[in-house]
């Protein structure tokens, strides 16, 4: 499994997630991840946050989260998979590790982490 941000600008942090995500395990990527994430795109404070409302996503120490770090969230319809512009963004990179398929199983997350560099903008 794997976490990963996006803007019109491009990419943003990428994590993979080792065993099951759950609402601790978000909390903690997003501490990780989301302000860094923020700053390597240049959104500035004005930026909007989009995720899915995934329970996980929805629980009291992620909205608590949200509320301290005073960050706006878009309001997101439910099992809307085909309206989130990340799910675009797995699919190209799913094409991209096609062309050139892991050779052993440390290799998926290398060639993961490589499709992902190299994202190119107009595809955010």
């Amino acid at each position: 499994m794997v976490w990963g941000c996006m803007s019109w600008s491009g990419v943003g942090n990428m994590e993979f997630i080792d065993g099951i995500m759950t609402k601790t395990v978000y909390l903690d990527i997003l501490r990780r991840n989301l302000q860094e994430s923020v700053r390597k795109l240049e959104l500035g404070r004005r930026f909007v946050f989009q995720e899915d409302n995934d329970p996980k996503h929805t629980a009291l120490v992620i909205k608590d989260f949200i509320k301290e770090n005073k960050i706006k969230r878009l309001d997101w319809p439910s099992q809307s998979p085909d309206m989130n512009p990340i799910e675009h963004l797995w699919d190209s990179i799913g094409r991209e590790i096609k062309k050139n398929p892991p050779k052993n199983k440390n290799d998926p997350k290398k060639g993961f982490l490589e499709a992902w560099q190299n994202i190119r903008p107009e595809i955010t």
